[in-house]
């Protein structure tokens, strides 16, 4: 098949409007199910129960931070297996502690917890909104999303500490405490300024919530030639935004009958974008959590299936689990294998790591291969360096939890679990197509 264009804007200008539209998982997942929305996938609620009118076309459920959508073409059996693109919607920030109003010798500050892995110093002075969602007494949810300049974690000037530039040491519960304004702290001002933005009549209407800390600097491109893009969150969104994009072009090639090869869709294509990934998955959102299954069995059922059907196409179906890898860094390029240093802008990577740090085999490569092969997309071997310690991902956790082959792959990125990453233009227009060629293949 020929290649594609190197570059797509308008896949990658959505891209930017989405990262900046999605402060929070909760944002996220809104924006992934607004699109969904368009290409006339419906929402289904997991306490309704599902039959009738849900055996064919797009379905999606929300729970919290975490999305689950599918498209089941006309017809399907139900033991049709399953094409699943796994991803997470959570990025590493600082999150609002249960008492946020704090502050000492004249400045009001906000009080935060660390959340996942994040680069700390990549947050100092740096201009800070606020997002989240705030919980009604009705159990309601409502998005809160303040992104003008609103609070800054001030650096120590260098004055007062020589030694800086040698050796930069941040106490996690003392230095990482943002500023927001001057005078007394009083107890309840922050959640009474956000209820305020929100438009509630006060903090009275708020039962619980659930805020975090953001960059307000939008992403943009970056370069001569405008090859680069940098922003926040990329480390996952960039993977829900192409598995977002990949399935809904699944779903119109299945309703119009044809798939990849212009045959009838072999597979029911799905989305998995989970929470808590930064922190180990272990939530009832979380990767490692009965979410996906409980989604994809009762789809089953809902198509009158049995036990028996559902173990057929759990046998017979494949999870590709896509999260963001490291580019070679021209100023660190001794931290990579020697003879596995991705480029940016060289298309997608196939991760292995044989401790099963990522879920990749010789299988895994193969259908990965194939899908990116039908694509007309390069792709990328990457393997850590022996020396340097390994990540992790969905993966594994998928393949375990599920008995679901599970193969690894992601956009090379520089400065991952930064405030604000940095990625070539072209790869995350190429990381959707080689989605889409797996959904449909």
């Amino acid at each position: 098949m020929a290649a594609l264009p190197l570059f797509d804007r308008a896949h990658t200008d959505d891209l930017l409007g989405y990262l900046a539209a999605s402060p929070s998982p909760y944002h996220a997942v809104a924006g992934a199910a607004d699109r969904l929305e368009k290409a006339g996938f419906r929402r289904l609620a997991e306490t309704d129960a599902w039959g009738e009118g849900e055996q064919s076309g797009g379905r999606y459920v929300i729970r919290g931070g975490a999305l689950i959508a599918w498209y089941v073409p006309e017809g399907a059996a139900p033991a049709t297996p399953f094409r699943i693109v796994g991803a997470h919607t959570d990025s590493p920030n600082l999150r609002v502690k249960p008492r946020p109003d704090t502050g000492r010798h004249g400045w009001k500050q906000l009080a935060v917890e660390i959340y996942g892995g994040p680069l700390l110093n990549s947050w100092l002075d740096r201009d800070l909104g606020i997002s989240g969602r705030l919980i009604r007494h009705d159990g309601s949810h409502l998005l809160v999303h303040t992104d003008r300049p609103l609070a800054r974690v001030a650096q120590l000037a260098i004055h007062l500490d020589r030694q800086v530039n040698e050796a930069l040491k941040l106490d996690r519960q003392q230095h990482i405490m943002p500023l927001w304004g001057l005078g007394k702290p009083a107890e309840g001002e922050l959640l009474e300024f956000l209820a305020a933005e929100a438009g509630l009549d006060g903090a009275a209407e708020v039962a619980g919530w659930d805020l975090m800390l953001h960059s307000v600097e939008p992403p943009a491109y970056l370069g001569k030639d405008r090859e680069l893009v940098a922003g926040p969150r990329m480390d996952n969104l960039v993977s829900v935004h192409a598995g977002v994009a990949a399935l809904t072009a699944a779903a119109g090639r299945a309703a119009a009958g044809g798939g990849h090869d212009a045959g009838p869709l072999p597979y029911i294509p799905v989305l998995a974008a989970f929470d808590h990934e930064e922190n180990g998955s272990q939530s009832d959102t979380g990767a490692d959590g009965p979410l996906l299954g409980s989604v994809l069995e009762r789809a089953v059922l809902a198509r009158g299936g049995t036990a028996e059907d559902r173990a057929r196409a759990w046998a017979g179906s494949f999870c590709l689990s896509s999260d963001t890898g490291h580019s070679v860094h021209p100023n660190y390029a001794d931290r990579h294998d020697p003879d596995h240093r991705p480029l940016a802008g060289g298309g997608p990577l196939l991760k292995t790591n044989v401790n099963q740090r990522y879920a990749t085999d010789g299988t895994g490569r193969a259908v990965f291969a194939a899908a990116c092969e039908r694509a007309g997309v390069d792709w990328q071997p990457f393997v850590s360096s022996n020396s340097v310690p390994c990540g992790t991902t969905i993966g594994p956790i998928t393949a375990a939890r599920h008995g679901i082959a599970t193969v690894d792959v992601g956009i090379p990125l520089l400065s991952m679990h930064s405030a604000r990453e940095l990625c070539a233009a072209a790869d995350p227009y190429l990381l959707a197509n080689a989605l889409l060629a797996f959904l449909t293949g």
